[in-house]
């Protein structure tokens, strides 16, 4: 898991890995749990997701005409800047571009996307599930677990490469 991941207090933790018992992963009850609101909006062109101070809280808009793999991810990568960014979030809140850029830094967004992929795609329901594509013959690995983890191929060749399953060669192809 990503240093982002260790940052968190076990609290927070345990609610996560209570989301994360089957592929794919349960997002709209995570976010239910830690009281973030998840809303289907018509954003502007390029704006996959944000997230907004409202009342006492947060609420997370997301692109409704984007993919649903791409709106999953922008679930998790919102979530991620709720746990990690919360006290930076103004009151324009952070919009992020369909690169999951915003106006925070490169290392804030790059710190989302890390803890939005541990969110996702958890170490151990990957390799629990690569087990199983194996023992299955399963021929394309990650379009496999892309799949079942209602994940991006992207997402989950670089998952599986820091978790050392394929190499880079493999999983450029």
């Amino acid at each position: 898991m990503s240093p982002e991941w260790r940052t968190l207090g076990e609290g927070v933790r345990d609610t996560i890995e209570e989301y994360q018992d089957t592929a794919p992963v349960r997002l709209s009850q995570l976010a239910r749990a830690l009281g973030v609101p998840i809303k289907a909006a018509t954003l502007a062109p390029g704006i996959s997701g944000e997230i907004r101070p409202q009342d006492n809280g947060f609420v997370i808009r997301i692109n409704r005409h984007d993919p649903s793999k791409r709106q999953r991810f922008t679930v998790a990568h919102e979530l991620a800047h709720f746990l990690l960014h919360s006290d930076q979030i103004g009151a324009g809140g952070i919009s992020d571009d369909v690169l999951y850029r915003s106006s925070l830094s490169d290392k804030r967004e790059a710190q989302a996307n890390r803890l939005a992929a541990d969110i996702l795609m958890p170490d151990d329901l990957v390799l629990a599930s690569v087990n199983e594509a194996r023992e299955k013959g399963v021929g394309d690995l990650i379009l496999f677990l892309a799949e079942q983890f209602s994940a991006s191929e992207g997402a989950m060749r670089i998952k599986l490469e820091q978790l050392g399953v394929v190499d880079a060669a493999q999983a450029m192809g």
